[in-house]
């Protein structure tokens, strides 16, 4: 889901694990050469949805990487195959006020356009069950990156033994 962290604790976490951070919307950007925004404007939002599966399945062969979606590439069955198939998968989670507190009106969110509270509590609602595949489940609410980012670690660890 938006504003849980990915982004945030994937960089801390990357650095402590030695390997590379791939956001995956950043990724998005740089090979269509525009925005998200841009992109759900101009194409719509099926067309970034297939952009997205396509580079996911792309990075997901790449190694010695920490890779962070967006909270909507598990809306797609093949991506979470694809995940599951080529990679240890977290899911951040984050209560409704941590979120919004993370997110507000950022207008580079086009998912939020026309209230955030209002779409985040849908959104959290229609995607309830949408991380269940995750390997591991994390709330990061109230957490420092940090903290997370070792969390994460230890049940990486753990299940490698």
């Amino acid at each position: 889901m938006m504003g849980t962290g990915k982004s945030t604790v994937g960089a801390v976490l990357a650095e402590m694990a030695g390997y590379r951070l791939i956001d995956l919307d950043k990724r998005i950007e740089e090979e269509m050469s525009c925005t998200i925004p841009e992109l759900f404007a101009n194409q719509g939002e099926q067309y970034f949805r297939d952009i997205e599966s396509a580079l996911l399945r792309s990075v997901l062969q790449e190694s010695d990487v920490v890779l962070a979606t967006g909270g909507g590439a598990v809306l797609r069955e093949e991506n979470r195959l694809a995940m599951l198939e080529n990679g240890w998968v977290v899911a951040l989670t984050a209560d409704l006020e941590s979120i919004l507190m993370r997110v507000g009106e950022d207008p580079g969110r086009p998912l939020l356009a026309g209230g955030a509270r209002e779409k985040v509590t849908v959104l959290l609602e229609e995607r309830k069950h949408a991380y269940d595949f995750a390997h591991v489940k994390i709330d990061t609410s109230g957490k420092n990156p940090d903290t997370l980012a070792s969390e994460i670690l230890m049940h990486y660890r753990g299940q490698s033994k």
